[in-house]
């Protein structure tokens, strides 16, 4: 309590900035006996705690007095489809996977061998998150995970993150200087939280040390197996592009409505390009997919859709490690085109849930992230408001929901 009145005097009154550090110390410094109980020495606690101090510009903060921040500064709830599955994007970074697949196929075999996970996926998940390597991340990680603890939407899980990643450099796994990761605490080439290092690293070149910041096989072995961990099916491809029938009802895009493949297939829904799928196939049970609604293309998504979508919780994240995978194969983009060219603010997004939540059509996060959950509700109210039904966020729809408060 002590801390938080700090906290909110410090934010209120500028003069009072040495309060808030202050605050921030004694913060860090409750921390210690949950360190000490982790295995953190108290010369490495004090060696990396020295001088640390909040980042009040990261996204997904609470600062007292101030607007949340966070959602604008992902891409993958404020950016249209075409715009985040870039056509130019997604083909430089097939190319070079298929380079990479050359340079590291005895690493990838083993890993394929051993976790059953493509090697195509594995390098996909590399290209997204940190462009095989080449993109600098900006952050110092301990920096992050302390402010997230501090004052983060997530301060318990972050609590966890900020011990683990005092415990990593204890070790001597990481140097300060390497541990750099994204605004929301993500290190290594293939982007691991530290609580995600301790439970799904992996030692694949052999050298005594999981190296998920310079080594590849390790990185990549490590991102594989966190698949796995999260119920990876050796085998099943992620999704299948479907052509769907004129009548689809979107409100059905929702994983909680899972069929067969076969029965999706029966009902109108057509694999594209001509695609013939086996009986083994067509057995998968899978839930439908449209992330522009009645527009842009349509996937049915399997039980691997949604391991990867734990990896990133995002359906275009999804979209774009599935098929930058696929590219690496096969040169076709998506076989029908993203035809969405706007999309609303966060805080319109967050305006229609709670509308949709007071009339119980929604019960899931308030977050303007219009996702699987937020495009079916949609549906739901368009019938309801007997206005057209495509599960799209659109001014329309919130000019629709303002009239009838």
């Amino acid at each position: 309590m002590i801390a938080i009145g700090l906290l909110l005097s410090g934010l209120t009154f500028p003069s009072s900035a040495r309060a808030v550090d202050a605050a921030f110390k004694q913060f860090i410094a409750s921390l210690w006996p949950e360190a000490q109980a982790a295995g953190v020495s108290r010369a490495t606690f004090d060696r990396e705690t020295r001088g640390l101090e909040p980042d009040y510009k990261l996204p997904d903060l609470i600062l007292p007095g101030r607007p949340k921040t966070g959602a604008p500064s992902q891409a993958e709830f404020v950016q249209v489809p075409a715009a985040y599955v870039r056509e130019t994007t997604i083909a430089r970074l097939a190319r070079e996977g298929q380079r990479l697949m050359q340079k590291h196929r005895a690493a990838l075999d083993g890993i394929e061998k051993q976790f059953g996970v493509p090697a195509t996926i594995v390098l996909a998940i590399w290209g997204r998150e940190t462009d095989y390597g080449r993109y600098a991340l900006q952050h110092d990680t301990l920096r992050v995970v302390a402010t997230q603890a501090y004052v983060g939407r997530r301060k318990d899980q972050y609590r966890g993150e900020f011990i683990l990643a005092l415990k990593l450099l204890g070790e001597g796994v990481v140097t300060r200087k390497a541990f750099r990761s994204s605004w929301a605490g993500a290190t290594g080439l293939t982007q691991f939280l530290p609580s995600e290092y301790y439970k799904h690293g992996v030692d694949l070149d052999g050298d005594a040390r999981v190296d998920i910041w310079h080594s590849v096989p390790d990185a990549l072995a490590s991102a594989a197996k966190q698949l796995v961990n999260k119920g990876w099916q050796p085998g099943v491809r992620w999704a299948y592009e479907v052509r769907a029938p004129a009548n689809v009802d979107c409100t059905m895009g929702v994983p909680e409505v899972q069929r067969p493949i076969g029965e999706w297939l029966r009902a109108g829904f057509v694999p594209v390009r001509g695609s013939r799928l086996s009986a083994a196939e067509q057995a998968q049970p899978a839930s439908l997919l449209q992330p522009e609604g009645i527009y842009g293309p349509s996937f049915l998504t399997t039980k691997n859709y949604f391991v990867i979508k734990e990896y990133n919780f995002s359906d275009l994240y999804v979209l774009f490690v599935g098929h930058l995978a696929d590219r690496m194969i096969n040169p076709q983009p998506f076989a029908t085109p993203w035809s969405a060219s706007t999309q609303l603010r966060t805080r319109s997004v967050e305006a229609m849930q709670k509308h949709l939540t007071r009339i119980g059509l929604y019960k899931d996060k308030i977050d303007g992230k219009a996702g699987m959950l937020t495009r079916s509700a949609l549906g739901a109210y368009q019938k309801s408001a007997g206005i057209k039904v495509d599960c799209w966020p659109s001014e329309a729809v919130l000019q629709s929901m303002s009239s009838a408060r």
